[in-house]
């Protein structure tokens, strides 16, 4: 191997856009199953009540399975357990086509979530290992981006190859295959940091050494969900056309992609501490301005923005964990940070929904403004403790 990872002599490339790549075809298959779901539940006659629930089975999935991800890697091996969740995503992919049946799907759906779940802290962790700590801020925004992609090239896949038969069932285990494939070459020699005597308490262990960042992740989750789900019903309360809600969601997730690279390099620049509390100010005025500007042509570049900044909190908090930790505490806290993006995806949704019905459209803003201030206020806190004690 060229360099331990994380350790900045040598740095394996290589590997690094190997699991880069892997990760995107992940986020294909992922990207792939949300809408194909939706649309087969819906030519089912299913009520809009249970596809929300039965939505909700993924992230109840990486949940339960984020607190075993550590143990998991250290019975089975980082590659072989990244390899067999990635093999067993493309199997539950091949059942939902085989059964055509919703409360089936249901189970299937929470055990997508259980398995991948795997696959997002280790992409992470190796990514986070690999990058040059000067350059982890560019690194971890590629990373993302590349994600970002990835899920954006789903739902494009579907409207090429539609809903019909086998054929998207096909396209996502073809992704699932190649995530496997790809790690399966790449991730033998990126070893080094599974066992490293570097132990933690969990998630009761991040919660006292690292409270902002998981509060970070739980904000970004709720935030960024609340949006997407939500963004359209925002969108129709002002009138706009079917079409141009759909324009909202593509330019949010445009922001997502382009912006996280320029963000990692101001991380590397001006801390990525720092950045958190940029980015989540920055998402609670692109919030508060959305009802203002939804009429004008200027929600187009504000919704870029707020895509951008809105994940970049996640980004960099992803940075800060490491910067902070390595070896077997960076695995227990990437899996800390899976269980709080499940939490933050179950709870987001529904508590910006019912305000939105309670006070009106402007719920959503609110919710988003309200979470990400707090975020920015909770953090500037930490820092001014750390550096007061």
């Amino acid at each position: 191997m060229t360099g331990q990872p994380g350790d900045g002599s040598r740095v394996n490339w290589a590997g690094l856009a190997g699991v880069t790549a892997a990760l995107a075809a992940f986020g294909a298959a992922q990207g792939l199953s949300y809408p194909l779901f939706t649309i087969l539940m819906q030519r089912q006659g299913i009520s809009s009540s249970l596809i929300g629930l039965s939505a909700a089975m993924m992230p109840l999935g990486l949940i339960l399975s984020a607190s075993l991800v550590p143990a998991a890697v250290g019975r089975f091996g980082a590659r072989n357990l990244a390899v067999g969740c990635a093999i067993s995503g493309g199997l539950c992919l091949l059942a939902v086509g085989a059964l055509q049946n919703e409360f089936a799907w249901f189970v299937i759906r929470f055990l997508i979530g259980f398995v991948i779940n795997p696959l997002y802290v280790l992409g992470e962790v190796w990514a986070l290992s690999l990058a040059p700590p000067a350059q982890r801020g560019r690194v971890m925004g590629v990373f993302n981006a590349v994600m970002g992609a990835g899920y954006a090239l789903g739902p494009l896949a579907l409207t090429v190859v539609g809903a019909d038969g086998w054929p998207p069932f096909l396209v996502g285990v073809a992704a699932f295959a190649a995530c496997a494939a790809v790690l399966a070459m790449v991730s033998s020699r990126l070893t080094g940091f599974e066992k490293d005597g570097e132990l933690s308490g969990g998630l009761p262990f991040f919660v006292r050494a690292a409270p902002a960042l998981l509060l970070a992740v739980l904000v970004a989750a709720a935030a960024q969900q609340s949006t997407y789900s939500l963004m359209p019903v925002f969108g129709a309360s002002f009138g706009l056309a079917e079409a141009t809600l759909a324009a909202l969601i593509t330019a949010l997730s445009f922001g997502n992609i382009v912006l996280q690279v320029p963000l990692g390099l101001a991380a590397e620049k001006a801390g990525a501490r720092f950045m958190i509390v940029f980015c989540a100010l920055a998402t609670a005025c692109c919030a508060l301005l959305l009802g203002p500007l939804i009429h004008t042509l200027f929600v187009w570049p504000l919704l870029v923005v707020m895509g951008g900044v809105g994940y970049g909190v996640y980004t960099m908090a992803l940075v800060e964990l490491g910067n902070r930790f390595k070896g077997s505490a960076l695995v227990a806290g990437n899996a800390a940070f899976a269980l709080l993006w499940g939490v933050g995806g179950i709870v987001g949704p529904p508590s910006a929904g019912g305000l939105m019905q309670a006070i009106g459209p402007y719920g959503l803003p609110a919710v988003i403004a309200g979470l990400t201030g707090f975020l920015a206020a909770f953090a500037l806190y930490r820092s001014a403790r750390r550096r007061w004690t």
